[in-house]
């Protein structure tokens, strides 16, 4: 973790949040490479997730809501971890983490363990008491559930069907750490599926099934990913089943992902507590029901940390070390680099048009200093899958040589045949990578 976590800050993917005033505790900024990368995940896992699909449409809630939306969820009364202070040091932790009685950092007495509700609470309007008292969202689930009538009204579906959004999350973490892992805000990725009740346990089924493969698919090793489904004790109340897409980072498997059978839960709260009807009609079997709902539903940054360390390696090459980034092509944030060899003859000048050609149609990189192999080495450490080297042949007969990352090898090509080449080999990913089971 200390090597990916010094990547990010060296290459520009994550730095930490005010760090010239000493940084603000788990928070994250996405520099110039991460962001492409975060962009590059929730773009895949929209399009694949949303618009590729008949049954899904999208939404983008208001991250603030009426304050008894969040009444209504039970997030009120029962967002909560169990808190203990140390009588000596003051550090404080989650209760239900530690393994003694004793403060692991120094040994004191903790105090007895108290009920800490995660929301972020702040205040709308001018005017700071009780009435204008709003919270930052927890989840973005519930923006899906009180919109579930205006979605069905305006879209006309028919169950089964999903709806799916990202957006940022807020929750006031006791114990955020390992990075990326564990933080304060974040982005979440999440489906709603509404189904008919007696259809939720293969509804559920197929979204443990079909979210592990989506992993897989983008290049996470089988051997580093597992589907683990809870046990009764680990259960909401409300929750028929749950399981975790879980990977193997370096400090242990972890959640990647839940996948939830909620029940009918949420919508019944809404409608109790609102007094609007949440229930569904099937015309087709003139029955009316309140849908249960499959929750397939991640945060962006764990992704995208599993997506680094995965794709991490270091090796040797002719006696010297190369580190490299083997992203597949569809999530890199850098899809080719172009390369004059030389800085004369009209290189740099030939170099520097074909990456303007290219920058139609792909995030392209242009770099002109030193050696051409450590140039090469830059780029294969941000995971960038392709280079283009400009030469003394290029200037005579307009061909280039292609470099691939993970290979290392390297083809001669026109250059009017490097936009579509790139676009098959970008777009090929990791297909020929067979998708495991769960």
């Amino acid at each position: 973790m200390e090597k990916i976590a010094s990547l990010c800050k060296r290459r520009g993917f994550v730095f930490q949040s005010s760090e010239i005033y000493g940084g603000l505790g788990s928070c994250w900024d996405y520099g110039p490479l991460g962001v492409e990368l975060k962009r590059n995940i929730t773009e895949a896992w929209w399009r694949d997730m949303i618009t590729s699909r008949e049954d899904m449409v999208g939404l983008d809630s208001a991250i603030l809501m009426h304050p008894r939306v969040w009444e209504a969820s039970g997030h009120l009364a029962g967002f909560t971890d169990p808190l203990v202070d140390c009588r000596q040091c003051k550090q404080r932790f989650r209760a239900d983490q530690l393994t003694a009685e004793k403060c692991p950092e120094c040994g004191g007495e903790l105090t007895e363990a108290r009920n800490f509700n995660l929301m972020f609470k702040t205040f709308m309007g001018p005017v700071e008491d009780t009435a204008s008292v709003v919270y930052l969202r927890p989840e973005t689930a519930q923006g899906i559930f009180v919109n579930f009538q205006n979605v069905l009204n305006a879209s006309r579906l028919k169950i089964p069907f999903g709806i799916g959004q990202i957006g940022k999350s807020f929750r006031n973490e006791i114990t955020p750490g390992n990075f990326l892992f564990r933080t304060r805000e974040f982005e979440q990725m999440e489906i709603e599926f509404f189904v008919k009740p007696n259809e939720a346990e293969s509804w559920h089924r197929y979204w443990k099934q079909t979210r592990f493969e989506w992993y897989l698919e983008y290049g996470i090793a089988p051997s580093r990913l597992r589907l683990r489904e809870h046990g009764a004790d680990e259960l909401a109340h409300y929750a028929k089943g749950c399981a975790d897409v879980e990977y193997e980072f370096p400090f242990g498997w972890s959640e990647l992902e839940g996948i939830a059978n909620r029940g009918d839960f949420d919508l019944k709260q809404h409608a109790e507590a609102s007094g609007k009807d949440l229930s569904f009609f099937d015309e087709e079997h003139r029955e009316r029901f309140v849908p249960y709902v499959i929750e397939p539903s991640a945060g962006v940054g764990r992704p995208l940390l599993a997506f680094l360390v995965d794709a991490y390696d270091e090796e040797i090459v002719q006696d010297e070390p190369r580190v490299v980034l083997r992203l597949d092509p569809r999530l890199a944030p850098v899809k080719a680099a172009v390369f004059p060899l030389m800085r004369k003859d009209g290189q740099p000048e030939k170099a520097l048009m074909i990456r303007d050609l290219l920058k139609q149609h792909f995030a392209v990189a242009y770099d002109q200093a030193g050696a051409i192999g450590r140039r090469y080495r830059r780029q294969d450490e941000i995971g960038t899958p392709f280079g283009i080297t400009v030469d003394h042949e290029t200037m005579q007969n307009d061909t280039v040589t292609l470099r691939e990352r993970d290979s290392m090898q390297q083809v001669r090509m026109p250059v009017d045949r490097l936009v579509d080449e790139l676009r098959a080999r970008i777009t090929a990913g990791c297909a020929g990578v067979a998708a495991g089971a769960p």
